[in-house]
């Protein structure tokens, strides 16, 4: 009994805590953007271009929002795609803006734990969203590196060489991350209260699959934006090193960051204007859109959570 009340204040407590977090956040976020040079940015593009980035866009979310399909067939959980997939694209988008501890781990325990899945369900979502995101990094990033498809500058200290290197053995990470989902023997480990059991050889690759596809079409978004002498791979290999850049630095959103390392190794190869307009029309399309139409979505699903609890309470009485 005691444990019971606990946990229903410990839930009152959270819903307080995300009632005043979300506006927080989306006022820094507002109030630290240069709203003039987004609209510059964008007027310097014909609305035809900017309608196929926005589709660019719409279609990484969607294959994102696909991360928490495939944890549905690892989980075996029975949510219908159709609650699926507006959580999965409203914890993408507030993982974007405002880091993974508010999207991609906070917000996706409340949304999912009011449609009635267990901590430990969820907990699996969570861990298969980030292999999945991370073993597709590691094939496509370990892909572009391997080829030297991204000069770096002479005065970095890991240079083209050390990126080879460091590709190679993204490759080898990713690679027998498949193979032990294949033919591993022992497949469930634990620790403490906690348990992690491999997915199947068809799961694994259709992560990997899935989550190189979602950093390419990124990449693409960008390509799209840039000037014709743009070269795609090493686009998406400069974007793939200004993403790690941004995790490492603990940035919301990777303000500055993705600027920083764009502009200093496409230094000399296309006009620096060009560059930082593409740039903002990017976050303007991919980040600051898709947030405004997940707060939306995420306004809609509160509301339908509390109509389905009021619509049970007389059930249960």
């Amino acid at each position: 009994m005691e444990r019971k009340r606990w946990r229903t204040w410990a839930k009152r407590l959270f819903t307080v805590l995300f009632l005043i977090l979300i506006p927080a956040l989306l006022f820094t976020l507002a109030r630290n953007l240069d709203w003039n040079e987004v609209r510059q940015s964008l007027m310097a593009y014909k609305p035809g271009t900017l309608a196929i980035g926005l589709v660019m866009a719409l279609c990484s979310f969607l294959i994102f929002a696909s991360y928490d399909m495939l944890a549905r067939a690892y989980t075996g959980h029975r949510l219908p795609a159709r609650q699926v997939l507006p959580i999965a694209f409203v914890c993408y988008a507030f993982n974007l803006n405002f880091t993974t501890w508010v999207g991609g781990v906070a917000l996706r325990y409340r949304l999912y734990g009011r449609l009635g899945l267990d901590t430990p369900t969820i907990t699996r979502i969570l861990t298969l969203g980030l292999l999945t995101n991370w073993m597709g990094y590691m094939l496509i990033a370990g892909s572009v590196f391997a080829l030297r498809l991204v000069e770096l500058p002479s005065h970095w200290a890991v240079g083209t060489t050390g990126l080879q290197m460091i590709g190679f053995l993204l490759l080898a990470v990713s690679s027998g991350y498949v193979l032990a989902c294949g033919f591993a023997t022992k497949r469930t480990w634990r620790w403490r209260e906690h348990e992690l059991t491999l997915p199947s050889l068809r799961l694994a690759v259709c992560q990997v699959v899935l989550g190189a596809s979602n950093w390419a079409m990124m990449a693409l978004l960008i390509f799209w934006l840039l000037p014709d002498e743009a070269f795609y791979p090493s686009i998406l290999g400069i974007l793939l090193i200004s993403c790690v850049a941004g995790v490492v630095a603990h940035i919301p959103a990777g303000l500055g960051v993705l600027e920083t390392v764009f502009l200093g190794l496409l230094q000399g190869q296309m006009a620096q204007g060009s560059l930082v307009a593409a740039l903002l029309a990017y976050r303007t399309l991919y980040y600051l859109i898709p947030l405004v139409l997940a707060v939306i979505t995420y306004l809609v699903l509160e509301k339908r959570a509390k109509a389905m609890r009021q619509h049970e309470k007389p059930a249960q009485t």
